[in-house]
């Protein structure tokens, strides 16, 4: 059946193009030999007797969320404009899809230009969509991070959680180590990520398995005591965002 179908075409190449090339012997020869070119390619690698085997379109693949989308709701917020933000790109990242996660957050700063935990998100987001290297474009972005909340821990704990995503786990465990020695008694919530993440690495070390992902760090009810309030809600929705309870940028 192959076979017959090809020759048909090829006949009705021929007849269709025959009466622009019958006065030019020159392009009628070309015709020909194209045509006897494409039959002598077929008679190589065709396989008209190969029984076919249609395969019926795989939906997308979940994927599961990472350290970042576990984290972020109780170290960065909830319910505010930069939640939302974050929310539809961890859609577009389980769908299988880091690019068009990295490109929602980049819309976002610049709707945003002052939130920096928008700016965090986007820092993470294109090490997620680079494979987890850390681009000069990340760099910026978690730099832009700290410059807006300089006395808010979440710009270097998920600095270094975006040098883990890449597997720079030493670099990621020396940032953790600094940041929990001058966080001190303040800020419990960040205080607990900090130590699930650096005893997370430790124990992979003394097992010789894979870090273990992410959990969530425990509620808090109200901020600690003698820990700063949080800021007040922007009115602008360019401010930075506001901090949970006990994880203020003031």
């Amino acid at each position: 059946m192959g076979w017959v179908a090809m020759l048909l075409l090829a006949l009705a190449v021929a007849a269709g193009l025959y009466p622009f090339v019958r006065k030019d012997r020159g392009a009628l020869q070309f015709l020909l030999a194209a045509l006897l070119l494409a039959l002598a390619g077929y008679s190589w690698q065709g396989r008209p007797d190969q029984p076919g085997s249609p395969k019926a379109a795989q939906p997308p693949r979940a994927v599961p969320d990472d350290d970042f989308a576990t984290l972020h709701p109780d170290l960065l917020g909830r319910f505010d404009r930069a939640y939302t933000w974050m929310q539809l790109a961890d859609g577009d990242r389980r769908r299988g899809n880091p690019q068009g996660a990295a490109e929602v957050l980049q819309s976002a700063v610049r709707a945003n230009p002052r939130s920096y935990s928008l700016w965090i998100a986007y820092g993470y987001g294109l090490v997620a969509a680079s494979d987890g290297a850390m681009s000069p474009a990340a760099q910026l972005a978690f730099d832009r991070a700290s410059r807006l909340a300089p006395n808010h821990p979440g710009p270097l704990f998920f600095y270094g959680l975006a040098l883990a995503r890449g597997g720079n786990w030493d670099q990621a465990e020396q940032v953790w180590r600094g940041q929990l020695t001058e966080l001190g008694t303040s800020h419990p919530v960040y205080r607990a990520a900090l130590e699930e993440r650096l005893a997370a690495v430790r124990d992979a070390r003394t097992n010789g398995t894979a870090v273990r992902p992410a959990t969530a760090p425990p509620q808090q009810n109200g901020p600690a005591p003698g820990a700063p309030a949080a800021p007040a809600a922007p009115t602008d929705g360019n401010a930075a965002a506001p901090a949970p309870p006990g994880n203020s940028a003031n």
